[in-house]
């Protein structure tokens, strides 16, 4: 890697429970995250994204308001989606949303397109889950144009053409940063190389090294395209304790809850003991103390030729102090550790 690799962190607004049990409301939950992302600049990190979701154990279900209160109260870190489920958003809105979201941060701004692994929103939103994938592909061909800045013109399948449109407000410098996230479709790997944009890899069950032939794929496209390679990130989950007893410990009941909530709507069984531990040990869970993670996080940086790795720290009702405690030492003390480790 020719750059030092970038932290991240991200997190979906998850309603976390107070010590005694009780779940906060959601407006306390978009306070506290607030406060998390405060803390992310001030250990060091250089992102902070928020996911979109439109369900009950999530708070945020716009993501770039939040970021623009965070970005009142911070003045390096980058923002973003983690992601903007374009599927079933406006990309004119979308853009609009986040150029505006670029402007108040002093550039800062970045957005992760995807389809997301949710699909509340189509319904919630009148759109036809039947038409999942070319909602996806038309809406991001029409963002791609917006992006590149100037009067659009535009037709696609979704929407009205468009003819020499203008959208403001403009991106002030340059283009807006946007990511695309992947889950393990080969075609969106693909698809983000046509666009020239980065790729993150969403990366939440089995071995990360799996991964690997979606990079070389990324790769590959490129240069079949004969452009400069774009940047790859990993968004995986994990948490940060003083020791891997106390990390398995604080987070297992947590994230069974989230997983098992999840999952008992997906058909999946619950989540045994040893399919978690599994995960800690193989998988793409990066969970213990600070060199374990950190062992962990080169490991996979190395593997996969990263230029960021983004921790999905927030998991379940897991409470807000336990959650600024995994931020602390994943700045201060994880990031020093990787950087090091990769010399």
């Amino acid at each position: 890697m020719t750059h030092p690799l970038e932290f991240g962190l991200d997190t979906f607004g998850d309603v976390t429970r107070r010590e005694d049990g009780t779940l906060l409301p959601h407006a306390q939950v978009i306070r506290n995250l607030v406060d998390e992302a405060v803390l992310a600049e001030a250990v060091g990190l250089d992102s902070f994204g928020v996911g979109e979701h439109h369900r009950g154990d999530f708070a945020v279900s716009a993501p770039e308001v939040v970021l623009a209160g965070i970005a009142t109260r911070t003045r390096r870190i980058r923002l973003g989606s983690a992601v903007t489920v374009l599927s079933s958003d406006d990309p004119i809105r979308v853009f609009q949303r986040f150029s505006t979201l670029d402007a108040l941060s002093g550039g800062r701004a970045e957005v992760i397109l995807g389809r997301g692994s949710f699909t509340e929103s189509f319904p919630l939103f009148g759109l036809d889950l039947q038409h999942y994938e070319m909602l996806f592909s038309d809406k991001l061909d029409l963002f791609a144009a917006l992006r590149q800045g100037g009067p659009v013109t535009w037709a696609g399948q979704t929407r009205p053409p468009l003819e020499a449109q203008a959208v403001f407000p403009p991106v002030e410098h340059g283009l807006l940063r946007t990511w695309i996230g992947v889950g393990g479709s080969p075609e969106s790997v693909v698809r983000a190389a046509r666009y020239d944009l980065p790729l993150t890899l969403a990366i939440i069950g089995g071995d990360p090294v799996r991964f690997r032939p979606y990079a070389d794929l990324y790769r590959r496209a490129f240069a079949q395209l004969g452009r400069p390679v774009q940047p790859i990130a990993v968004h995986s989950p994990g948490y940060v304790a003083d020791t891997d007893a106390q990390a398995a410990a604080e987070f297992f009941a947590d994230y069974k809850a989230m997983r098992d909530h999840i999952g008992a709507e997906r058909g999946w069984p619950p989540m045994a003991r040893a399919e978690f531990d599994d995960e800690v040990q193989h998988g793409s869970l990066y969970l213990g103390s600070p060199e374990t993670v950190a062992r962990k996080i080169a490991a996979t940086a190395k593997a996969l030729g990263l230029s960021r790795f983004a921790l999905k720290y927030s998991a379940g009702p897991l409470p807000h102090e336990k959650l600024m405690r995994c931020i602390e030492l994943y700045g201060r003390v994880v990031m020093p550790m990787v950087r090091e480790m990769l010399g």
